[in-house]
């Protein structure tokens, strides 16, 4: 996996805008997918999270195309979200035969001590 990080656009004013935009996003490849973070603004201001998984494939006449999956987290389930991840990954690490912690090259504490707060600012 590879985080390729975008500048850190200053929060923009949506006031009287009719569509969204992008606040900040984060995207990471890893092998045939990509996964894309989002943070948008709500109408009223409130910050969420859109997760994007984007994989190419090939349709039968052989045109390559993007299939997209997306979540959608609102403030009020990054908690448990978060928690719910973790425990996931955990058991993945204790249970994977063969697996290796130097396969997993994230540092979990970077991950153990996530505050969702600052999005709803």
């Amino acid at each position: 996996m590879s985080f390729e990080k975008q500048d850190s656009p200053e929060r923009k004013d949506f006031e009287g805008s009719r569509f969204r935009e992008e606040v900040f996003s984060e995207s990471v490849r890893a092998g045939k997918r990509t996964y894309f973070f989002d943070v948008k603004s709500t109408r009223k201001n409130e910050l969420y999270l859109t997760i994007t998984e984007s994989k190419k494939r090939n349709s039968e006449s052989g045109n390559p195309f993007y299939e997209k999956h997306k979540i959608f987290l609102y403030k009020e389930d990054f908690e448990k979200f978060s928690d719910g991840l973790l425990k996931i990954i955990d058991y993945i690490k204790e249970n994977q035969i063969g697996f290796e912690e130097s396969d997993f090259d994230v540092n979990e504490e970077e991950f153990s001590s996530l505050e969702f707060e600052d999005l709803s600012r």
